[in-house]
């Protein structure tokens, strides 16, 4: 190429000048995302630090297997720890079938209209309301029109509807993600779409809707509203035995403590959230056991 083809000496100084700016933006976007990196992993070591340092001394086998009490050095955290056990696992195993039932038909079933395009709109959107108008709907449908009560039950169903767009969207994402040649190829022999969808589609799927049921797990473990409306007592002596008993759960029994103006239960609360995040992680790191088995399979 001839210097004539290159512009003139503006040109270039110009060329120059523009590609020097968008370095010098690129860099600055890079030191703004590294400081917001930083400013939250140490709010959150803050955080942890603070926690552990006001709680640890409370954790100890006495703490988790005490109920609570009006004496700081004699509470624990046994019926709301059982509590959130099992309405969290019970909303888990109603909500996931239903998800994944309502993400294969969307997906593999319904017919590209715009009533299945409204549906996954409104699914999506479901996803971002306030858990207060689920604790709403689940008190007139489940505690009083169906007259579960406030039991295990009403607050498993309730957890269910909250958690159950999450699923939905990330089952229906998953499956989406599934090659088609996948489906041709089993098609080609001779296969049918149940069969397709039963042994090369969700086989294929079931990492992504693992890592779904990883977050609607973390949702539903630290909700207090919803719970609050259908009933979840905020002081038990007993740990429930079915489904139709009385329960409590975690964040209600930290929310409790913390209204308390003596230091002890300020102490109990903040080792009742370790133990919050304890049982997060744990139940994360069940389900992320799962979802790497399921890609080992796959």
């Amino acid at each position: 190429m001839s210097p004539a083809h290159w512009g003139s000496a503006e040109e270039r100084l110009s060329c120059s000048e523009r590609l020097r700016r968008r370095r010098l933006a690129g860099s600055a976007f890079a030191v703004v995302s590294a400081a917001a990196t930083c400013f939250g992993v140490l709010a959150l070591v803050g955080l942890l630090g603070y926690l552990i340092g006001s709680g640890a001394g409370r954790l100890d086998l006495d703490f988790l297997t005490r109920f609570a009490s009006r004496v700081p050095d004699l509470a624990g955290v046994r019926a709301p720890l059982v509590g959130s056990i099992v309405v969290v696992a019970s909303a888990t195993l109603l909500a996931l079938p239903i998800a994944i039932g309502a993400a294969v038909y969307l997906e593999e079933y319904a017919p590209r209209t715009i009533w299945t395009r409204m549906i996954r709109a409104n699914i999506a959107t479901l996803a971002g309301v306030p858990s207060i108008v689920y604790g709403l709907l689940g008190l007139a449908i489940f505690v009083r029109f169906l007259g579960l009560g406030r039991s295990v039950l009403s607050g498993a169903a309730t957890l269910a509807l909250l958690v159950l767009p999450i699923l939905v969207i990330a089952a229906q994402e998953a499956i989406r993600a599934v090659p088609d040649s996948v489906r041709e190829a089993a098609y080609g022999l001779g296969a049918t779409r149940w069969q397709v969808v039963r042994h090369q589609v969700l086989p294929l799927a079931l990492p992504g809707i693992l890592t779904g049921a990883i977050l609607a797990v973390g949702r539903a473990v630290g909700e207090t509203a919803p719970l609050i409306l259908v009933g979840a007592a905020g002081y038990l002596a007993f740990t429930p035995t079915g489904p139709g008993d009385e329960f409590t759960v975690l964040p209600l029994q930290i929310f409790s403590w913390i209204q308390r103006p003596e230091e002890g239960f300020r102490e109990l609360a903040a080792a009742a959230i370790l133990v919050l995040l304890l049982l997060l992680l744990t139940l994360n790191a069940v389900a992320i056991l799962l979802r790497h088995r399921a890609e080992t399979r796959t």
